[in-house]
């Protein structure tokens, strides 16, 4: 099997070198790129997914709409348009950029660069990554942090995604 290489970035996400993806997951030194989608309806409310029982990482919890590695060489539209129609079976134009920053934790650190869309479905999910996905309230997402259904990358992002859009808990 196939194992995809990642580039390793310094903190302004310019590439200084790549490694195995087994390499990178674990080793919190080695800073790569990922994109985020949140992926917003048309009332308002954001789409989460509920990561496959099966996931090394945050199993069986409550995620970001869509996210995933960026390809070496990678742009990052073309990087968020990918994962989108990998994780949900959706294509958008309607992709904007919002902000970006590091999440770094004790098994890996990624330079996140997260985005928004208007979707409201249909959503043909990756059954072997994902179990389910719905739309969330943001007020029942602010109830859900710290309870443990939500994962902590995630309760990281909607933090700043709240801090961004000038709101607060």
């Amino acid at each position: 099997m196939h194992e995809e290489f990642l580039e390793i970035v310094n903190m302004e996400g310019k590439a200084i070198g790549y490694a195995r993806r087994s390499e990178v997951h674990g080793n919190p030194s080695l800073l790569h790129k990922v994109v985020h989608v949140l992926v917003f309806n048309d009332d308002g409310r954001l789409l989460l997914q509920k990561r496959s029982q099966n996931k090394a990482v945050a199993p069986d919890k409550w995620d970001t709409s869509v996210g995933g590695h960026i390809s070496p060489g990678e742009g990052l539209i073309a990087a968020a348009k990918r994962e989108m129609e990998e994780e949900l079976g959706i294509i958008s134009e309607d992709i904007k950029p919002i902000y970006s920053y590091i999440h770094s934790n004790h098994y890996e650190s990624e330079l996140v660069f997260t985005h928004s869309c208007i979707h409201n479905g249909p959503f043909y999910f990756n059954k072997e990554e994902i179990d389910e996905v719905s739309f969330w309230r943001i007020e029942d997402i602010k109830k859900a942090i710290g309870s443990g259904i939500l994962s902590d990358n995630f309760e990281s992002e909607i933090m700043k995604y709240l801090y961004h859009q000038g709101m607060s808990l």
